[in-house]
């Protein structure tokens, strides 16, 4: 199978080294699951998508610093394509940024979190399980590190886990859409650095709070596969 990666930012040149740029940490992700799969990379913030729906078989949408409510035209370009895959029904998996702009592009409302950043571990509840969500568990676990939140739901959307800080954590859309707010590409040490990058952006006590929440275990290997499955399934 292979995967086109919709990118939608890059890894910071003071992180990369270390870290590696987005499509590498997907790849690490995956590749624990299913090592076969290979990957398009599409600089979607420049502007490149595919000029062929099938060029892949799904589709990856990737974080942003940027939101989806940022007026730029490759933005709008992007809503367009989800669109164009969403009639086709071709699956596509949203990640924090991905996962906003597919909930806006099919009629959801997307704003500026009056509770804050999300940084850190992210706990969440599973509501509603769902046969590919194979190891099945009752909460989700992932990094996260966002400002805006879905908070209003697109038509068809259902909630498959939600925590009181956001609601609407992880959704699925018909059979082919499949979105979650946290980043399971993520490493806890990125996560630290970006933290500890930004403390004049969180505050110091943000930080601490999201630093020390990094104590605790993350699913990416469990959600990993819950993306492979749904690709499959």
């Amino acid at each position: 199978m292979n995967i086109g990666i919709l990118l939608c930012d890059h890894v910071g040149e003071k992180f990369s080294k270390e870290h590696g740029q987005y499509p590498d940490m997907f790849a690490r992700l995956l590749h624990q699951v299913d090592p076969t799969l290979t990957f398009s990379i599409y600089e979607a913030q420049r502007g490149q998508l595919p000029s062929d729906l099938d060029e892949a078989s799904a589709y990856l949408i990737t974080g942003s610093r940027h939101g989806v409510n940022d007026g730029f035209p490759w933005i709008t370009h992007l809503e367009n394509l989800i669109l164009r895959l969403h009639s086709s029904q071709k699956k596509i998996i949203g990640i924090c940024f991905g996962h906003q702009l597919i909930a806006k592009a099919l009629g959801g409302k997307v704003v500026l979190a009056s509770n804050g950043w999300g940084i850190g571990v992210s706990i969440n509840q599973v509501t509603r399980k769902k046969s590919w969500m194979v190891p099945q568990q009752d909460a989700l676990n992932l990094l996260v590190s966002h400002q805006e939140q879905v908070m209003e739901l697109p038509l068809g959307a259902e909630i498959l886990a939600s925590s009181d800080f956001c609601p609407f954590y992880m959704l699925q859309i018909n059979d082919n859409l499949l979105t979650v707010q946290g980043h399971p590409e993520f490493s806890k040490a990125y996560s630290q650095a970006l933290i500890e990058d930004r403390k004049s952006i969180l505050g110091e006590a943000l930080s601490e709070e999201g630093l020390m929440s990094l104590q605790h275990k993350v699913d990416d290997y469990v959600f990993a596969h819950w993306i492979v499955n749904f690709l499959r399934s």
